[in-house]
């Protein structure tokens, strides 16, 4: 099992491993960590949308409206991309459209692979054993910002790659600086990330709730799943989700 990284959906397409694999898509900052949180809210569906426009038409087929530019919840959705505001709602059998600056965009363009999940640090030991059980190559696309690097995304990737390490191989430079940043952070990422442009920005809106929840790990053991443009809640073992 080889696990490349792609440090941002820009270089994706120059990854060597390209049919017959995974696609984990990680936006740390906070996309992913949201979808994840929607669906330990109750959430059954969301669909990723990576831009504005398509949001009315899921407004009228009865989907709630979720929304973020810059960081910021957009004026008239229904939600923005606040892990903590979902978790404090009941959003069961609640279907969401979602569109954000950058994690929807790095969903769907993991599209491609057989399998796309979505991963953060509040999902980490539930996917690492999706992972695990799939034994399938696998690229950890990270969302970074407007297709820049950004460290909380490749440590995520790490922590990944250090669960992993038993039954895969780190496959490329970027996997392997992945998993040493990782190494590096690990006792508090939290801490080590304080100094990131993101969590900058959304200190600054803030959003200071969100960045310390999206840095624990294992409060939301989901593991959605894109199938046909749509997330849903893949099943754990025993048919439980």
């Amino acid at each position: 099992m080889r696990i490349e990284v792609s440090l941002t959906p820009a270089l994706y397409s120059f990854r060597t491993i390209t049919s017959g694999h995974t696609t984990v898509a990680i936006d740390v900052l906070r996309a992913t960590t949201a979808v994840c949180a929607a669906f330990q809210a109750g959430c059954c569906e969301v669909v990723p949308l990576d831009s504005l426009e398509a949001l009315d038409s899921y407004r009228t087929e009865g989907y709630a409206i979720a929304a973020e530019r810059g960081g910021k919840k957009l004026q008239g959705s229904d939600y923005g991309n606040s892990p903590t505001e979902y978790l404090r709602n009941d959003m069961t059998g609640i279907r969401l459209a979602y569109s954000t600056t950058n994690g929807t965009v790095c969903i769907l363009r993991g599209a491609d692979a057989d399998t796309t999940f979505v991963g953060a640090f509040v999902n980490l030991t539930a996917l690492a054993e999706r992972l695990r059980n799939a034994g399938r190559d696998t690229v950890l696309l990270c969302s970074g910002w407007q297709n820049d690097f950004c460290i909380e995304d490749t440590l995520m990737a790490g922590a990944l790659l250090e669960r992993l390490a038993d039954v895969a191989t780190p496959y490329g430079d970027a996997a392997q600086m992945a998993l040493s940043l990782w190494q590096m952070a690990k006792d508090d990422p939290y801490k080590y990330c304080r100094r990131c442009s993101h969590v900058h920005r959304l200190e600054g809106f803030g959003a200071v709730e969100d960045i310390v929840f999206a840095f624990r790990q294992d409060t939301c053991p989901v593991v959605p799943v894109l199938i046909d443009g749509k997330l849903t809640c893949a099943p754990r073992r025993g048919g439980e989700h």
